[in-house]
């Protein structure tokens, strides 16, 4: 009986406080930039009843009784941070009605709610509940929330009533609501609004606006807290509006519901831009003093918080904020900038389950080197695209960086053999050709980069020595491209190459590579892509997680990836982590102190992936496999580094190799034909390219034919048709194009250079005579397998004693053929020159015509002739006749 008096009196609390918010958000004005106090006041961090006076943004006010409350006002309420509470105790960064203990949310009659509004609910955390039950983030009568709700849906971060899908504040009949209170309002972001995308506070009918003031941090020490210490964070801040911003402090919070429990939490705080009541209360006493700032300036700050002020729950990732806000006059508590990041803790206690992991190390770079060769007396010569290989290969070059870096680490060196090759030779000597394509080598520079090619390759083998390497396919093709667009007649073609190349990586290196894998772009696996893989020879394919499933998933479908999965045909998918690798491919911070709050970002950010991930099954035994982009940056490699570092350091990564990734993999399938994204379609090499590769090799197979030393040209040639099908193209499709054309212009060419040189007529004198027919041959060796064929258009008048006559021609110099010929009668006859293969009797080239005007014939003969065709008329005669007479 006193139970359901408790329980009505509290519902009647409930619905007076929304009634009395509703009020005051109609009488709001706009403009404001903070949530919205009850009597319509600009407080941050809650909603206040009773307070007489206004609260700067963060400060500590009194109830009407004089108790301290943090960040909001209260009613009755003792020690409530950034919330209002009706004799409630210890509530904070949200409002409690007789509630103990909430935090960032409203309680009714609640216990241990944190983030969210409950009535008689049990540890909800960010959310509301009427009678709900470990509601995290929401309302049971609403999904998804992160902050205080009621009686709404989808309420993230707010209170609606009746509101659907407000994020981050209280909503009365609200929709779309992020991050504040509506009444009746629409799309309002940050705090209660009558109109529609405020942000940051309660604006009526006005867009989110921009911060006049941008944060970024520049370093965050110690990168992992444990249970003692400081936290020692120093940015910049600007100021980029147009008018003077006035003097300001700098804070930081800690996310109202404690450590993030899922790898989708982490990507929901990054989204997040308005200042929230998820975001917590401002950590008390441990601000910075920031001066006036006119237009355009920027001024360094530095702040240092004792890790136990920040009131960490444990071991997990939390929400880390830092702000600025107004500290003086009319501005006083207005939020002037942010930035969010995460802060990973790992107190000494904590005992999870290391994640193995596995880090790949590409060292990879686009295709340089041209199928056009230069042939000296002692050598051949290649000949490369440009010298940007220099560069990269010499000291501070990113493949030399990359290599030092790499040396000592525990990672798995992926190597494409086409890069060794390209170093080798530059090693021993090359060209460069004056533009990209060219055909002339005669026109192709010395290379400078050789001395930097050999120390590279000489630091490549002392770093690899000892370690697991991957031998990729030669020129690590682009499997998906090929098994989409018609690449089967080129299987054949990679099958070879990459076993030259493999050969080529353990002799160079030393070592004892793994081949077979492949790795396909963007980790994208289907049916179609498995097969091709499998026809050249590649067991094992690197796939994102997100394209393959295992049978009986530990973790649900969108967290972590983790092991070796069997498919069906033999092929081993080793699924790597799909949001890992979306970070590392999608940062490109800079060197220097430029890109200091990019690699801070990505830093923070994959310590909180990868800690999160081992707090999904804590005792777990599971593998983490982290690729970063195929070209990675240098800054990239760095991070990744220092995130390995870290996280082994803490205890909860343990570095693991290709090897052991690869162990007991479990029986898995495709997750269906969305596997592979139609987005990644535009980045394929087109069929018709793929197409002109097919017809190149065709005519490589015909070139080598009528050379006297077509090894060395024909392994050139391959080596190229390979690069044109590379992965490393997706991101050069203009070069893509360029170096194809470049491979059939230089084959349209060799085959060209081999021709008969054009004659008008020619004068035959007397019965037997000879023709003079040259052949030119322009390629840099010996000209041999072809032969030389004279048709005659009168074969009765004028006719070849010679079937065909072989062809031989040092290189670089014409040769002239007498064809030996019989001449019965004077006049012109049209003769038909033509040079055939001798391998298959194909054709070579086009034809050349030309005409022999016959002279002087000796009467005998031409009697001869003209007898022999009277013979030959009256034999048709008479048997004319006597067919008639049967």
């Amino acid at each position: 009986m006193g139970r359901g008096r408790t329980y009505r009196r509290a519902v009647v609390t409930t619905a007076t406080t929304i009634l009395v918010a509703i009020t005051s958000a109609l009488s709001t004005p706009a403009g404001a930039t903070a949530m919205v106090l009850a009597d319509g006041r600009e407080a941050d961090g809650a909603a206040m009843t009773a307070p007489q006076t206004r609260v700067p943004y963060g400060a500590a006010p009194t109830d009407s009784r004089g108790a301290e409350a943090r960040g909001g006002a209260m009613v009755d309420g003792r020690g409530a941070r950034g919330s209002t509470t009706s004799d409630g105790r210890g509530a904070r960064g949200g409002a409690t009605v007789g509630g103990r203990e909430a935090r960032g949310g409203i309680t009714v009659g609640g216990r241990e709610a944190r983030g969210g509004a409950t009535a008689d609910g049990r540890e909800a955390r960010g959310g509301a509940t009427a009678d709900g039950r470990e509601a995290r983030g929401g309302t049971p009568h609403g999904r998804g929330p992160d902050g205080v709700a009621t009686a709404g849906r989808g309420a993230r971060g707010g209170t609606p009533a009746g509101g659907r899908e407000a994020r981050g504040g209280t909503a009365a009949d609200g929709r779309g609501a992020r991050g504040g209170i509506t009444a009746g309002g629409r799309e309002a972001r940050g705090a209660t609004a009558h109109g529609r995308g405020s942000g940051g506070g309660a604006v009526e009918r006005s867009p989110s606006r921009r911060y006049p003031v941008s944060v970024e941090l520049a370093s965050l020490t110690p990168a992992v807290v444990r249970q003692g210490g400081e936290l020692r964070i120093s940015g910049r801040v600007t100021n980029t509006s147009g008018r003077r911003v006035g003097a300001a402090r700098i804070g930081v919070r800690i996310g109202a519901s404690g450590a993030i429990d899922t790898r989708g939490g982490l990507a929901t705080v990054a989204r997040r831009r308005p200042l929230t009541r998820a975001d917590g209360p401002e950590v008390a006493d441990r601000t910075a003093r920031l001066a006036p700032l006119p237009t355009g300036a920027e001024r360094g700050f530095r702040l240092t918080v004792p890790v136990p002020d920040l009131e960490l729950d444990g071991a997990g990732a939390y929400a880390l904020t830092v702000h600025v806000v107004g500290a003086d006059g009319a501005g006083a508590g207005t939020v002037l900038g942010l930035t969010r990041t995460h802060l990973s803790a790992y107190p000494d206690a904590t005992r999870l389950e290391p994640l193995r992991t596995t880090v790949l190390w590409p060292v990879l770079d686009t295709p340089r080197m041209e199928a056009l060769t230069l042939r000296t007396q002692d050598s051949v010569l290649p000949v490369f695209r440009d010298d940007q290989l220099t560069a990269a290969f010499g000291p501070g070059g990113r493949l030399r960086r990359l290599v030092e870096m790499g040396r000592g680490q525990p990672v798995t060196w992926v190597l494409d053999p086409d890069l060794i090759v390209q170093a080798r030779a530059m090693a021993a000597g090359y060209r460069v050709a004056r533009t990209p394509g060219d055909t002339d080598p005669q026109r192709a520079t010395e290379g400078k980069g050789g001395e930097a090619a050999a120390g590279w390759l000489a630091a490549l083998r002392a770093a690899v020595r000892g370690r697991e390497v991957i031998a990729l396919p030669y020129a690590d093709p682009d499997l998906a491209s090929l098994a989409r667009g018609g690449g089967a007649p080129l299987a054949g073609l990679l099958r070879r190459a990459s076993r030259t190349g493999r050969r080529v990586v353990d002799r160079a290196l030393g070592v004892h590579a793994r081949a077979g894998v492949g790795w396909p772009a963007g980790g994208e696996l289907d049916d179609g892509i498995a097969r091709y893989a499998k026809g050249l020879g590649l067991d094992t394919v690197l796939a994102s997680g997100a394209g393959v499933a295992s049978a009986g998933e530990l973790v649900s479908e969108g967290a972590t990836d983790d092991g070796a999965v069997s498919l069906e045909g033999g092929t081993t998918a080793l699924r790597y982590d799909a949001a890992i690798a979306s970070q590392l491919f999608a940062s490109h911070p800079a060197a220097g102190a430029s890109g200091a709050p990019a690699r801070l970002r990505l830093r923070q950010r994959l310590l909180a992936e990868t800690l999160t991930a081992a707090r999904e099954l804590p005792y777990a035994r599971r593998e983490l496999v982290m690729v970063p982009p195929r070209r990675m940056p240098l800054a990239v490699g760095r991070v990744l580094l220092t995130v390995v570092a870290d996280g082994r350091k803490a205890g909860w990564l343990e570095p693991a190799g290709f090897a052991a990734a690869l162990r007991k993999p479990t029986a898995g399938r495709l997750r269906g034909f969305d596997g592979y994204p139609l987005a990644r379609h535009a980045s394929e090499l087109p069929p018709s390219r793929l197409a002109a590769v097919v017809r190149d090799r065709l005519r490589m197979r015909a070139l080598a034919k009528v050379l006297s030393d077509a090894r060395a040209t024909a392994a050139s040639v391959r080596a190229a048709l390979a690069r044109s099908v590379a992965t490393a193209w997706r991101a050069d499709p203009a070069g893509a194009a360029s170096y194809q054309r470049g491979v059939s212009r230089y084959l349209t060419a060799s085959i060209a250079s081999v021709r008969l040189v054009p004659k008008s007529t020619v004068v035959v004198t007397g019965g037997s005579a000879t023709i003079p027919v040259t052949v030119d041959n322009g390629l840099q060796q010996d000209l041999t397998g072809v032969e030389l064929r004279v048709l005659s258009s009168r074969p009765e008048r004028l006719t070849a004693r010679d079937r065909a006559m072989p062809v031989q021609a040092s290189r670089a110099v014409s040769r002239t053929v007498r064809m030996r010929v019989e001449a019965y009668a004077n006049g012109p006859v049209r003769l038909t020159a033509q040079l055939y293969t001798t391998a298959d009797g194909r054709p070579w080239g086009a034809p050349m015509t030309f005409t022999a005007d016959v002279r002087s014939v000796p009467s005998g003969a031409v009697i001869f002739v003209l007898g022999g065709t009277a013979l030959i008329v009256l034999a048709v005669a008479f048997r004319l006749r006597r067919t008639r007479r049967q």
